[in-house]
């Protein structure tokens, strides 16, 4: 098929022109969630809840259990048999509250921003999954931290 428009054809010569690549992300960027660790490899996360009463979603859920050394940590690794729910990605509105809420800076909202899925089961988040998304993006994620601390 031809086109016999010059505007169509000068459209479509721009178009495959175009750089399709990505521009920088903002450090403020609320991209896919993760779960970050300190540098022992200790989770950050200290069951406080907070991030789960300020979400106004309601796509947070934490259940806590007390280790043998005092300290409370989530348990389990499941979300799907409530062991340990921490977060629903259908319902997260990307508010970032949680991030803020967060005392020990656990919870953080990343750089990924490609994340589409093909089922809901998939957008389900578990601890373990959320830990390995920030093991993956720490050093991106910790040089946002430190560029957005003087705005918090």
């Amino acid at each position: 098929m031809t086109n016999n428009n010059k505007y169509d054809e000068e459209r479509e010569q721009l178009a495959k022109e175009m750089d399709w690549s990505v521009g920088p992300l903002s450090p403020r960027f609320r991209g896919e969630h993760a779960l970050r660790r300190y540098p022992t490899g200790e989770e950050r996360c200290i069951a406080c809840k907070l991030c789960e009463a300020i979400c106004p979603a309601q796509a947070i859920t934490i259940e806590a259990e007390e280790r043998e050394d005092g300290s409370r940590r989530p348990q389990g690794t499941s979300i799907l048999q409530r062991g340990f729910s921490l977060y629903d990605d259908d319902s997260c509105i990307y508010c970032g509250f949680c991030q803020e809420a967060c005392p020990v800076d656990a919870i953080v909202e990343g750089p990924n921003f490609e994340f589409a899925t093909e089922t809901h089961e998939e957008l389900l988040y578990d601890k373990e999954k959320l830990l390995e998304n920030g093991d993956r993006w720490e050093t991106e994620i910790a040089e946002n931290l430190r560029s957005e601390s003087l705005y918090r």
